[in-house]
């Protein structure tokens, strides 16, 4: 059996195709000039007859399967743009592309959501057609013509050409009850895409730093945000593993461990390593000849010497594993040498197609609209970062196939990754029209000083000391709340690892990644703000609510099977409204990949949340005895619906909440 999710966006997808080609038909029937006087003219009003039979009938019925909830979340904001866009439709046929704008109302007296295509559409008409049309009465004109639908209560006209649109309060309980019993599942895909997302990328011999704890974590989250939307995506680590540094730290391993062919050698610190052979480089000239003779014999893929170059990248490897392990990081390697064959071939490329021009002994490549050259060959014959990327970025569009690429590295590389992007569209490896190729670029961490973060002696930051005094200081705010006389050890270990590394993760990515964001421990760990701190802590009071109530998942799936989400009192009906924004919140950080607008929606849940709870009564006890009395279902409802929609944003970020804290 195929996929039912599929089978059925297939089927929604070929009636709204059919009701759009039927109702352009009836469009032309009704054009005066076709029904020119002749014996037919019976036939074409029969025929148009049937037309609108079949068109109202597919209307009911695309209709009736809307009404019945999927097993998959709505994005409310994408189905009003559905509805407006068949109302703009119908009340202008001849009108190309049409403005559609949709947004939440911010003021819940003027409703839940607000079309504001009215004025745009007045702009249109003016420039296109030379009308001057009063935006509200485009607005009514768009009003009358709002086809039935399954979600809209009511809509009024404010303002200039404002339309307001009100809910159904019982579609959006269907919605929630439909959560409830399903789980948080996202709207299905029209086609299954192959995602690569490029990110972390640490240099093989030199140690992590806080720049790599930015690509790290904004890339696996935006790997968790489209592997939850049900992309295929394949997460590489790009590793700085080959190049004439090598050369060197050869050189160096054969003079400090000349057997290092039979016995392994101990290199314990391989930043020191790196130092030692680069202070040698710089100041003894027999060594530097040395090393030139390595990378020469490295790049013919002497066994010797790869073996010398696979011990160094080994020690590499499990020093950065352990940052993994810590961060929860599932990542692919495949460094700078996976390329270094495929680089011949991309040059041959270019100068079979004429694109390549000789600059002073190099080989250097101009792309359409750019003011840099890519230099694809060294005047002494070499590679450069350019050429390694151009590779990369040809196998991943050629042998992966990816239909979307992600590059994720500071702001700085920018630039370079622009001329890359303008050169493969030139030689014609891909159309930005069909696959998206983008630079995810972030700013640079800075100390509380509002300076580059360095240690106290200016030495860039090691990231396991890093991550290891987030350990310290989460331990030291548990023991502060008086945490570790609750916990068991293995409850206050699990609890400490959560908010260490959970507020590490969100400073970063509650901030625009485009920014710089200070790194301070202090504001991180503060339980009150937008912070992971608050957030967790707020997330296992909400789950606790249920557990005191003594109401198990067997009691509340049986509720959500049974109990209508009752979102009669202002403050459900908000809470309401701000759980089933969750796709749409998803779909805008899948077209800007701005991860900080998943941790405002969540802070946002999370207050909401506050005032509902403080407002409605969800669990009613005797006030002497604490006895529970009552036990209002609806409510435990919406507690259990607002955990599960946090603890799926949770995850997305790489966050992993705690169940006691």
């Amino acid at each position: 059996m195929g996929d039912p999710v599929a089978e059925y966006s297939s089927r929604l997808q070929q009636q709204e195709q059919e009701i759009h080609s039927l109702t352009a038909e009836i469009e032309s029937l009704k054009n005066p000039q076709s029904l020119v006087l002749s014996s037919h003219l019976d036939g074409l009003r029969e025929e148009n007859a049937k037309l609108k039979y079949r068109l109202n009938i597919l209307k009911r019925s695309l209709q009736e399967e809307r009404s019945q909830c999927s097993k998959t979340m709505m994005n409310i904001n994408q189905r009003l743009q559905e509805i407006f866009g068949e109302a703009i439709r119908e009340a202008w046929p001849d009108l190309e592309n049409p403005p559609l704008a949709v947004t939440p109302n911010q003021q819940a007296k003027f409703g839940d959501y607000q079309c504001n295509s009215a004025m745009a559409m007045a702009q249109v008409m003016m420039k296109s057609k030379g009308l001057k049309v009063n935006p509200r009465e485009i607005a009514e004109k768009i009003q009358q013509n709002i086809p039935d639908n399954e979600l809209i209560e009511k809509t009024e006209i404010a303002g200039p050409g404002f339309i307001n649109v009100h809910l159904k309060r019982s579609f959006v309980s269907k919605l929630l009850t439909n959560m409830l019993l399903n789980g948080v599942q996202p709207p299905p895909l029209e086609s299954k895409k192959k995602v690569v997302v490029d990110f972390s990328s640490p240099n093989i011999a030199k140690e992590m730093h806080v720049g790599h704890l930015r690509s790290t974590i904004i890339g696996d989250s935006m790997c968790r945000l489209f592997e939850f939307l049900g992309y295929d995506v394949l997460r590489l680590n790009h590793v700085g593993d080959w190049g004439t540094q090598f050369g060197m730290l050869i050189a160096h391993l054969q003079d400090k461990f000349p057997n290092y062919l039979t016995v392994s050698p101990p290199i314990g610190d391989l930043q020191a390593f790196y130092k030692e052979s680069k202070k040698r480089f710089d100041e003894e000239e027999d060594f530097k000849k040395r090393a030139y003779q390595c990378v020469v014999k490295l790049q013919s893929k002497d066994p010797a010497f790869i073996k010398g170059w696979n011990l160094i990248c080994d020690v590499s490897r499990n020093e950065f594993q352990k940052v993994y392990n810590c961060l929860d990081i599932q990542i692919i390697e495949r460094g700078e040498s996976f390329y270094q064959e495929k680089m011949i071939a991309v040059v041959k490329e270019f100068e079979a197609k004429g694109l390549v021009e000789m600059d002073e002994g190099r080989k250097i490549v101009f792309a359409p609209g750019q003011q840099i050259p890519l230099t694809v060959v060294k005047s002494d014959g070499g590679y450069t970062y350019d050429t390694s990327d151009l590779a990369a970025l040809r196998q991943r569009l050629f042998d992966e196939k990816a239909d979307i690429i992600i590059y994720v590295t500071d702001s700085g590389q920018g630039t370079h990754f622009q001329v890359v992007f303008a050169a493969a569209q030139m030689i014609g490896w891909y159309d930005p029209k069909v696959t998206r190729v983008e630079h995810a670029g972030f700013g640079v961490v800075l100390g509380e000083d509002k300076k580059k973060f360095k240690t106290r002696s200016g030495d860039t930051v090691r990231l396991m000391d890093l991550l290891d005094e987030g350990l310290k200081r989460s331990m030291d705010k548990l023991k502060e709340k008086d945490r570790d006389k609750v916990l068991s050890t293995e409850e206050l270990t699990k609890a400490q690892h959560s908010v260490a590394f959970g507020c590490i993760k969100y400073a970063d990515l509650s901030h625009n990644r485009i920014n710089d964001y200070v790194f301070s421990f202090d504001k991180m760990l503060d339980d009150r703000g937008n912070t992971a701190a608050y957030l967790l802590y707020a997330f296992t009071r909400i789950r606790s609510i249920a557990r005191l109530a003594n109401i198990d998942e067997v009691a509340l799936r049986k509720a959500a099977e049974t109990t209508d989400v009752l979102l009669q009192h202002d403050k459900e009906w908000k809470l309401g409204k701000c759980l089933i924004r969750f796709p749409e919140i998803l779909q805008k950080i899948l077209d800007d990949l701005l991860l900080h607008t998943l941790c405002d929606y969540l802070y946002e849940l999370a207050t909401t949340f506050t005032e509902f709870y403080d407002s409605c009564y969800c669990i009613e006890k005797d006030r002497q005895t604490g006895e529970v009395l009552k036990v209002n279902m609806w409510r435990m409802l919406l507690c259990d619906a607002t955990a599960t929609i946090m603890a799926k944003g949770f995850d997305i970020l790489g966050i992993n909440p705690v169940s006691r804290m």
